[in-house]
């Protein structure tokens, strides 16, 4: 159990960097921000004795995506100049290429998975990963194209013309 004064601090500081992302004038406060909100959540994950998820939050959500939307704000606060030099036609070309090409190999490497033997105890890492791939792989994928619509519509919004 957490003591009531370190949950209360702890949690202030989740809200006020939760305030920090919607009150930021910068894009990469705003996302420097969410990197302290999501630490704070697994400050609280420790707490509550989970600490795979709380794992779960540092590694993929504040090290993985996080950096993407770093990445993303830094390319759209590029100079004008760079932008016009990227040829739109080219690279658009090269996206959809890429983008073929990797649902080629996600449905090559979908049938060449073997079944899954064995059923892992419930709350293991390989639980949650069964679970993930099974049952829950639909919503898996939604929530990755979801975030892959979100980071190109806010590319598009942030460009004059495409």
């Amino acid at each position: 159990m957490i003591h009531p004064a370190l949950f209360y601090t702890v949690s202030a500081f989740t809200v006020a960097s939760a305030l920090g992302v919607i009150l930021a004038r910068r894009p990469i406060y705003a996302v420097l921000s969410l990197v302290l909100v999501l630490f704070g959540l697994s400050t609280l994950f420790v707490a509550l004795h989970a600490f795979f998820v709380a794992a779960i939050q540092i590694v993929v959500y504040a090290g993985a995506v996080l950096v993407l939307f770093l990445f993303v704000v830094m390319l759209l606060d590029m100079e004008p100049e760079g932008l016009l030099r990227a040829r739109n036609k080219t690279m658009m070309g090269v996206g959809v290429l890429f983008g073929i090409f990797f649902l080629w190999q996600l449905a090559r490497v979908a049938r060449e998975l073997p079944p899954a033997t064995g059923k892992p105890l419930p709350g293991t890492t390989a639980a949650i990963g069964k679970l993930l791939f099974t049952t829950y792989a639909l919503p898996f994928e939604a929530a990755s194209l979801l975030l892959l619509v979100g980071i190109i519509g806010a590319i598009v919004l942030a460009k004059k013309k495409l």
